[in-house]
């Protein structure tokens, strides 16, 4: 285990450090130059979209899902392990400043989800039995037709498998097991059979069920823990422009100095890239599966709350936990801020900085608690994604026993190294980028028509449908088979 760990290790410090920082900074850079900023354009109209279907019990659908209830799945992806183990993780390693640059990646970030969900809206397919069909690969097919499109879209859909069907799994399942164990004291065996019988029910269900499974769920967990977070900030409120001051600070000098610890700017840099990708997920092609179950009039519409989803995600969910983490645990007497590390770790800091204001106990189990709902929503989405892949390489036959396979590995992260878990599934993700990136910068020229033209226009509308037309001629056969 600690040789197959240090091979991970080495694997991800360059594709972190290297090619992550430039297909994520780059991709979003690009994207938001060639919409003019559509993630500040369109926000307003986003947070339209999205409020305007919401709703804890949408109408079920014969093929699909609403608008919220895409986005409520697509947000129960994003907002799991890596919005408070991540966060907490880039700070021990990075820094205070490894959050600006999670910031930075989830602004650039915005403009590439929104790619991300209006290629997954124009190049869906749905089958004869009204299964809708989409993500990367479809996308990536139609950017390339030869052989070159089916090698892209064969290594993506085998990476999203391992990545989030398998050992994303089992970084949640991991951090649930943890965190009750610190809390509640129960095994972490037991944890994984309770965890085990709650996936599989919702692996083994239709899409509509995990619909209605994440509708309810996300608004709650997230309302929950905004609220907890919030009381804990506004009882240490003295604090904040320091802890702001120190941010920034940490994010910028090469050799900040906290604690006794020198915090460097590369691991800040690269602990912010990829925390940031393993939080919002932006770029990483996970979430336009979500994206493209979705039946709305036009892909524009989905692509900005697409954008809504990433700032709810990290402006929102992953700044409550920094400001409540280094406001507790790196100012004044806070055991970081005096260089006391000893028996502290990314699983425990927000339990900690909880635990300040709550009491030991009832901070344990509120984290705990938050962390199940935002973990399980993460499981169940992520195997949807995987299923969509399994669905594309093997057909429908091949769904259920991956489902079968998926349980397993839920169970088993319960029990393997946290620190194993965590670097294969940040290898995985980090690939998963590779094709995905390609074919969105492919796909470019689609992206800028959709977000330029006026949708609520007959003519923007006609335009808008015309180009969607004319760039995925051709891939009307494009359905899942063995292939």
């Amino acid at each position: 285990m600690d040789e197959l760990l240090l091979i991970v290790q080495t694997i991800n410090n360059y594709l972190s450090n290297y090619v992550l920082i430039i297909l994520l900074i780059g991709t979003g850079l690009f994207f938001t130059i060639r919409t003019k900023f559509v993630q500040i354009r369109c926000f307003v109209e986003g947070l339209k979209n999205m409020f305007g279907n919401l709703t804890l019990k949408g109408k079920k659908h014969a093929s699909g899902m609403s608008s919220f209830q895409a986005m409520a799945t697509a947000v129960a992806a994003q907002v799991g392990t890596g919005n408070i183990v991540g966060a907490c993780g880039a700070i021990l390693i990075g820094g205070p400043g490894a959050i600006f640059w999670m910031w930075l990646i989830a602004f650039l970030g915005m403009a590439t989800n929104y790619a991300e969900a209006v290629l997954a809206q124009a190049t869906r397919k749905v089958d004869a039995d009204g299964i809708v069909h989409g993500g990367p690969v479809y996308y990536i097919r139609t950017a390339f037709r030869g052989k070159f499109g089916k090698f892209l879209a064969g290594f993506f859909a085998i990476a999203i498998i391992l990545a989030l069907g398998i050992m994303g799994c089992m970084v949640q399942s991991n951090s649930i097991a943890s965190t009750c164990n610190t809390a509640f004291g129960i095994p972490t065996w037991v944890m994984g059979l309770i965890i085990c019988a709650l996936a599989g029910f919702v692996f083994f269900g239709s899409t509509q069920r995990i619909a209605s499974v994440t509708e309810k769920l996300v608004p709650i967990m997230a309302i929950i823990y905004i609220i907890g977070g919030l009381i804990v900030i506004g009882a240490n409120i003295t604090v904040i422009p320091e802890v702001f001051s120190m941010i920034f600070y940490c994010a910028f000098n090469p050799q900040a100095e906290i604690g006794g610890v020198t915090f460097g700017l590369i691991a800040a840099i690269s602990q912010g890239a990829k925390r940031g990708l393993f939080s919002n997920e932006a770029g990483m092609g996970s979430t336009p599966h979500a994206h493209a179950q979705a039946n709305v009039k036009n892909p524009h519409q989905q692509g900005t709350v697409a954008i809504v989803a990433v700032f709810i995600d990290t402006f929102v969910v992953v700044t409550i936990t920094a400001l409540v983490v280094l406001c507790v645990l790196y100012t004044g007497n806070g055991a970081l801020a005096q260089g006391m590390y000893d028996g502290i770790d990314k699983t425990n800091m927000a339990q900690l900085a909880f635990g300040s204001l709550f009491g030991g106990s009832l901070g344990n189990a509120f984290v705990a608690i938050c962390l199940l709902f935002f973990a399980f929503s993460t499981i169940i989405s992520w195997n949807l994604f995987a299923k969509i892949n399994v669905r594309y390489l093997f057909g429908n036959k091949g769904v259920k026993p991956f489902c079968a396979i998926a349980v397993v590995f839920v169970f088993l992260g319960c029990l393997l190294s946290n620190d194993l878990v965590w670097e294969l599934a940040d290898m995985f993700n980090m690939l998963m980028v590779l094709p995905n990136a390609i074919a969105l910068i492919a796909m470019s020229s689609l992206v800028a028509k959709i977000s330029s033209v006026d949708w609520k226009t007959d003519q923007g509308d006609a335009a808008g449908r015309v180009a969607i037309e004319q760039a995925t001629a051709g891939t009307e056969d494009l359905v899942p088979n063995a292939q």
